[in-house]
């Protein structure tokens, strides 16, 4: 599968599990119904997957986990907020760069309509144009 395939059934599902559960939940919540719809579609996904960092010599094993991975190949990272902020975007383009990942999305469950809330980050993504 390809990055824009998992990336449109990611966002379909989340447009499904808003209608349903609407805004307010916590992250966690989301996180677990989420990775359990896309299981649910037949997609492999992991759960709060670490992230390692390097600095000078020195590997710092998890230093961070990123939410959902779908496919290996799609880092969702998941936020319940009213508005997100620049950090939130800053945090995605981190972890595929550090994930080596083309594609994050990030979805903002908190938003009224969570298709406003759905932002794509790519990291040296080539669509095959």
């Amino acid at each position: 599968m390809h990055e824009n395939e998992v990336a449109r059934e990611v966002v379909d599902s989340a447009i499904q599990i808003h209608r349903e559960l609407g805004p307010g939940l916590l992250e966690s919540v989301y996180d677990m119904v989420m990775a359990h719809e896309l299981s649910r579609r037949g997609l492999k996904v992991q759960q709060q997957v670490p992230i390692s960092i390097v600095y000078g010599s020195k590997t710092f094993p998890a230093a961070f986990r990123a939410d959902l991975i779908v496919e290996s190949i799609v880092l969702v990272e998941i936020k319940s907020v009213e508005t997100l902020a620049r950090v939130h975007y800053k945090q995605v383009v981190t972890y595929i760069r550090l994930a080596d990942l083309r594609l994050g999305l990030l979805i903002n469950f908190g938003a009224e309509l969570v298709k406003d809330g759905i932002f794509r980050v790519v990291n040296k993504f080539d669509d095959g144009r």
